[in-house]
């Protein structure tokens, strides 16, 4: 088996020959993440922005009082049961990289529960010498005692996998344990795994992800697993599961074609049963059901189902053949299809209705399926979280918008009560704080929604300083949320805030989402450049007081716009961006977006997408706006040369720029609440300064 030895040359490091690819391309020795020439590089920049930001008089309190909100108590807890505990992963000041804890269901309903420690992660990490990150843990149920536990080195994406025992709180001496990489595993049974990992050359798909999927037994070496699965290279992932329900045990196998495309397989005792669904639809079982999700119209039988829809019928009729499917869901222009979470006897739906939150209960009875809306608090966002899917119809209910403190609910499925377990204190001062939803008309006129907050007597004479925030992308919504960063951070010193509802995002579903694929990505970009205009045409600010921000693909956003219309911006803040869409499928796991943006080595496509490529659209001697750009150096997921090789690029321009990279965090961009505040904090200086 090939020995991988970090998150970083597994998923961010490029070879000789990889980098020796492309030529025309000066700053391309950027993309060696750890050598000495770009980590001195990236120390340069790191200094010059720390002098610049964190000197300004308001920085030390912001930071700290950032600091403080992140690491406070009073924040919603949410959990999961297991073998009668509910669990819940904790970080504060005193444990800057978490507890896993337990508690009992009486001691959870408390203000103040009593806790039992499960694993300390900086207990861990110190005695190992590691910088390690909780990445969550895979549980065998519904035993609930033993569970496999990621761990990544530093906050990327790829991680170790250690069995664990939640008896002894202990990790297992001889147990399972894989390596750090990107791995996805699930139980089988006991003694059993299914595995996606590195088995070594030619395991992983182009993406770096597993290609591969073993059953792995317990007492057995990793490359004596047997195989069950094998994808194609070109494919972005290959993922198994287990459904663990008593009763209904099943095992599945996913091949990703693309990032909106997939194949599910029941492994059976002596082959794989393909599933008949369309490759673009999710496709779920509960208990004796099956439940499809629609991402493109669908005709069965003669019988139409529009995209973004959600279909059941029992399972063991769907493998035989039928296809008469009962419609849980269906969307309306302004209604979509949020998620969902399923119960022991029920699911709920999140929908969102004109981009605000709504609750649906549906259970299943002799006449079909019985719906039954609940009563959600506020007007924002509400979203459900399964305590115990399995043997549990209890859930629990957040729900949160601009100026309220989220809020923390218990529901029972088709019960009234809405038992109030816990509230968010007000961190920053709503007085005279207002919000609005308006519209603009996009290029094409397609009318855009975007959520406006300020003050009720702000003046509308373009003075205000403003910050527009979006993303648009992936099928990602943007919801009205209580936000305690951007209250402290901006709308407490007198600014306006606008959230951006553009194409590419999921707030009207699979659609909505369609209308920026590939080549018609400049809707998205249109889209938010007409919030832009909106802005600063009703007189909520102007031009010179206007910031966006966006982060990852929404860091590619901001990128976009500021090259198409440097004039409309006062200021830029892009976080953990792509910007060069000439090599992003080079830099791992960037093939598997070609989905999303399309593949820059087809000629066809790269001409579309050359018009909007940040990096390739930068035109020198242009004046463009103040530009902050932030990455992490672990990012491996979007892979920080983009952001070091755009600020190379405009420095060398000349250009108002300024660059950090945190040394670890991921694509977060922060491994702690330390670090979270102290890049929260950077940005708002620089915006609070950009903007006067």
């Amino acid at each position: 088996m090939q020995k991988i030895t970090s998150a970083v040359l597994l998923a961010c490091s490029l070879s000789s020959a990889a980098i020796a690819a492309s030529t025309d391309d000066p700053y391309l020795w950027l993309e060696d993440v750890n050598s000495k020439a770009s980590l001195d590089w990236v120390t340069a920049r790191n200094a010059t922005s720390t002098a610049a930001l964190e000197t300004r008089p308001g920085y030390p309190e912001l930071r700290t009082r950032l600091e403080a909100i992140f690491n406070s108590k009073q924040r919603l807890v949410l959990v999961t049961r297991m073998g009668g505990a509910f669990y819940n992963f904790w970080q504060d000041a005193e444990h800057p990289r978490g507890l896993w804890r337990r508690t009992t269901p009486t001691e959870y309903r408390k203000a103040q529960p009593a806790w039992e420690i499960v694993l300390d992660v900086d207990a861990l990490g110190k005695a190992e010498g590691k910088s390690l990150v909780w990445k969550g843990a895979q549980c065998l149920q519904p035993e609930g005692d033993r569970c496999l536990i990621s761990l990544s080195h530093g906050g990327g994406d790829a991680a170790e996998v250690r069995e664990f025992d939640l008896t002894r709180r202990e990790f297992v001496d001889d147990g399972f344990r894989l390596p750090i990489g990107k791995s996805n595993v699930d139980w089988i049974d006991r003694d059993a795994l299914l595995v996606g990992t590195n088995f070594g050359p030619g395991s992983l798909t182009e993406s770096g992800y597993a290609r591969v999927i073993k059953r792995w037994k317990r007492g057995t070496p990793l490359e004596d697993a047997v195989t069950l699965f094998e994808g194609k290279p070109t494919d972005v992932i290959a993922e198994g599961w287990t459904d663990q329900t008593p009763g209904w045990q099943r095992t599945f196998i996913q091949r990703a074609i693309g990032f909106f495309t997939n194949e599910v397989f029941e492994a059976l005792p002596d082959r794989l049963r393909k599933l008949d669904k369309p490759d673009s639809a999710e496709l779920r079982v509960w208990r004796d059901q099956v439940i499809i999700r629609l991402r493109e119209d669908w005709t069965v039988n003669g019988h139409p189902y529009a995209q973004g829809s959600l279909l059941a019928m029992d399972y063991a009729r769907f493998v035989s053949g039928a296809q008469d499917f009962e419609v849980l869901f269906a969307p309306d222009a302004r209604r979509a299809l949020r998620g969902y979470v399923t119960l022991r006897h029920g699911i709920v739906l999140e929908v969102l209705d004109n981009v605000r939150g709504r609750i649906v209960e549906l259970t299943p009875t002799n006449d079909g399926w019985k719906q039954r809306d609940v009563q959600v608090p506020g007007n924002g966002t509400a979203s459900a979280h399964a305590l115990d899917p399995i043997s549990s119809d209890e859930y629990l209910l957040t729900a949160s918008d601009f100026l309220t403190p989220s809020t923390l609910r218990l529901v029972e499925l088709g019960s009234d009560r809405l038992e109030p377990l816990q509230s968010l204190p007000a961190f920053f001062d709503t007085k005279g704080l207002i919000v609005e939803q308006h519209e603009a008309m996009s290029h094409d006129g397609t009318r855009v929604p975007y959520f406006l907050i300020s003050h009720k007597d702000a003046k509308r004479d373009g003075t205000q300083p403003a910050l527009l925030y979006g993303y648009g992308g992936f099928e990602v919504s943007m919801e009205p949320s209580y936000n305690p960063a951007v209250g402290v951070g901006w709308l407490e010193k007198g600014g306006a805030y606008a959230l951006a509802n553009i194409r590419g995002g999921g707030e009207f579903g699979p659609a909505w989402h369609n209308a920026a694929l590939k080549g018609k990505r400049q809707n998205a970009y249109d889209d938010f450049i007409a919030v832009a205009e909106d802005l600063t045409r009703s007189g909520v600010t102007s031009p010179k007081h206007l910031g966006i921000m966006g982060g990852s693909n929404g860091g590619l956003l901001v990128g976009a716009v500021m090259m198409q219309r440097p004039a409309l911006f006062g200021a830029v803040v892009c976080q953990v961006p792509l910007l060069d869409m000439r090599r992003y499928h080079r830099l791992p796991p960037g093939a598997s977006w070609m989905a999303e943006y399309g593949d820059p080595d087809d000629p066809t496509q790269w001409a579309y997408i050359s018009k909007y490529s940040p990096y390739q659209n930068f035109r020198p001697g242009a004046k463009y706006p103040r530009t902050f750009l932030v990455t992490s150096t672990r990012d491996d997921r979007v892979h920080p040369g983009h952001a070091r090789k755009m600020a190379a690029r405009m420095l060398k321009d000349g250009q108002d720029v300024l660059y950090f990279e945190n040394t670890e965090g991921g694509h977060a961009g922060a491994a702690d609440n330390a670090q979270r505040a102290r890049m929260w904090a950077m940005a708002f200086e620089f915006l609070g300064e950009g903007l006067k």
